[in-house]
């Protein structure tokens, strides 16, 4: 009886350390689709990590004050099927970031393109116009990602 309730102790414990691996987070849970937002920065960093990626870059505020932004990204996987490489984005680039402010206020988003200072334009997440909420940042008007259907 005493070897049932301990094989049952043990795998009880497992049980409950494997729930927070298994949790994940829906968009309208943490971003809000109705504030687009864009954002001009230097990346200090990209985190090509899973469950997400995460870009990370400095925006000087009009105050002068510098603001440390995360910008969360598909996981690698995706990143790499829509073109990013590990050398794409490196500290000291200039970036245009758009997405979605995250509810919270801080100072976090959800990553739709990331746009380079030579024009490049790198994607994650849903090709524009098709992205959380119904739309892309930018609106109808927002251009179409290269190779998308054109839009009615």
């Amino acid at each position: 009886m005493k070897k049932t309730s301990a094989i049952l102790a043990v795998c009880g414990g497992l049980f409950m350390a494997a729930l927070p691996a298994a949790a994940h987070h829906s968009f309208a849970a943490e971003f809000d689709a109705s504030k687009p937002i864009t954002v001009k920065g230097t990346v200090t960093k990209l985190d090509w990590v899973n469950p997400h990626s995460h870009l990370l870059f400095d925006v000087k505020a009009e105050d002068g004050t510098m603001q440390h932004w995360a910008a969360e990204c598909l996981p690698p996987n995706g990143l790499y099927r829509q073109g990013w490489r590990k050398d794409s984005v490196k500290p000291g680039d200039e970036v245009v970031v758009t997405g979605f402010k995250a509810k919270d206020g801080t100072y976090y988003m959800w990553t739709q393109t990331v746009t380079m200072a030579d024009g490049r334009r790198l994607f994650s997440g849903s090709p524009e116009g098709q992205g959380p909420g119904g739309g892309a940042p930018g609106g109808a008007n927002a251009p179409a990602r290269e190779g998308a259907p054109p839009k009615e």
